[in-house]
């Protein structure tokens, strides 16, 4: 069989390069009413299973509760004929590591499904408890994103349970820290770059929105300005063997980045820390400077640390050019660098993304739902599916519909729990059968 790769995926009548139903379908078959009748009968088992998963604290840093939650996915994979294994990372990076579960069938296309494990509250976070009121639940990770796990999981408990599990491959990779990548991002990210190198289709499944679905996201990176400047009496300063300082130098550079690289669609930078005087000294990280200086003394350093979003990567490789050039231009008696940190690719609306989004909104139809259209990217920050979107076909915020998320406000609505778990049955469903005889 012909492997898929994201330039097949070039319209809606040849997706997956493949033979199989016309486009679009937009009615359910016999057999996808019979997946939707699973899933509507095990509902009230997987909202019991949310309970569970979300009464397990597993905030980025509780490696045991990440790892906990991971065991309970295990047991469910493997009792539906998948391998799951868990991925360790390095003990320096005090992260718990990732779940890895896979069911493979000899013909048909390789899909990966993407969730993650922690949450942003810790273990003594007030915030801990799942809790049900009516059609909206709360919790810590009920729509950041332990819904979107246990839709994975309950989608593909359906499609079980109606014999739809024996062709393509599929495999589901929960990663245990989305809320706080360990570094080196190479190693924290390796095994699911590398799992998405050996795939056609990738889902991920953060919380959605009605109408919408995410096929492109900014990505982002980190700039940091260092300046220096001729310490002397301020009594000096302006005169030529004395100069502007370092605080003038880095307030020049700030204006021109905000007048001349500000303005292309998506393109955003930030300074967000800024410290200058005497002296500058960098405490537990680069989010805490501390600065000592006197008003009678021109400051001698100063010190800017940023953040860069963009909306592909020749966009901030465009920027970058342009800030380095402000750099260069340095007032009297001073000098500036400014360096660059990769952090999330940015994930870019593809010809074959927008096929994707195209036959999840046959299927958001069939249901008799709002169709769906693209979530703008400029408005979506990084995630997971960032890593992935550059190695294959990808498609994000397949979860249920909530807010408050990394508040204790958090919350998801119920019946949109369900709805993503159908929509998303019948779509991998028909992912599975592209090509089938």
């Amino acid at each position: 069989m012909k492997r898929i790769r994201a330039g097949i995926l070039v319209c809606i009548g040849v997706v997956f390069g493949l033979s199989g139903p016309s486009f679009p379908q937009q009615t359910l078959s016999p057999a996808e009413e019979r997946i939707k009748a699973r899933v509507e009968a095990n509902f009230d088992a997987q909202i019991l299973f949310l309970e569970q998963i979300v009464n397990i604290n597993s905030g980025t840093r509780n490696l045991n509760g990440v790892r906990a939650v991971g065991d309970v996915f295990a047991r469910e994979f493997d009792a539906l004929g998948f391998g799951s294994r868990w991925i360790d990372m390095p003990q320096d990076m005090d992260r718990a590591g990732h779940f890895l579960a896979e069911r493979a069938a000899p013909e048909g296309p390789r899909l990966l499904l993407i969730g993650h494990l922690d949450t942003v509250f810790p273990m003594d976070s007030p915030f801990q408890k799942f809790e049900r009121d009516g059609d909206r639940a709360t919790g810590p990770g009920a729509t950041d994103m332990k819904d979107g796990d246990a839709i994975i999981l309950y989608a593909l408990k359906a499609l079980s349970e109606n014999g739809q599990l024996d062709r393509g491959t599929i495999r589901v990779f929960f990663t245990g820290d989305e809320e706080s990548v360990g570094r080196p991002l190479a190693v924290a990210r390796q095994d699911l770059i590398e799992t998405a190198k050996d795939s056609d289709i990738a889902l991920n499944f953060e919380g959605g929105s009605e109408g919408y679905a995410v096929i492109g996201r900014r990505g982002s990176s980190g700039w940091t300005l260092e300046v220096s400047g001729k310490r002397a009496h301020s009594s000096g300063i302006f005169r030529e063997s004395v100069g502007a300082g370092a605080v003038f130098e880095i307030s020049r550079i700030l204006h021109r980045f905000y007048n001349e690289v500000r303005g292309e669609h998506g393109l955003t930078f930030n300074p967000g820390v800024i410290a200058g005087g005497t002296f500058v000294e960098e405490g537990v990280n680069a989010a805490e400077q501390k600065a000592f200086g006197k008003t009678n003394v021109v400051a001698q350093t100063a010190v800017v640390h940023g953040g860069l979003r963009f909306m592909n990567e020749a966009q901030k490789e465009r920027a970058r050019a342009a800030m380095r050039a402000i750099v260069a231009e340095s007032l009297p008696q001073t000098e500036a660098k400014v360096s660059f940190t990769d952090s999330y690719p940015a994930m870019e609306e593809t010809e074959a993304n927008r096929a994707l989004l195209a036959e999840l909104n046959d299927v958001t139809v069939a249901l008799g739902a709002t169709p769906v259209k693209a979530f703008p990217p400029e408005q979506r920050g990084a995630a997971d599916i960032s890593f992935v979107a550059p190695q294959v076909t990808s498609m994000d915020a397949l979860g249920g519909f909530g807010g408050g998320s990394h508040t204790p406000d958090e919350w998801v609505d119920l019946p949109s729990v369900k709805f993503a778990t159908v929509r998303s049955a019948i779509l991998i469903h028909r992912l599975l059968q592209r090509g089938a005889n």
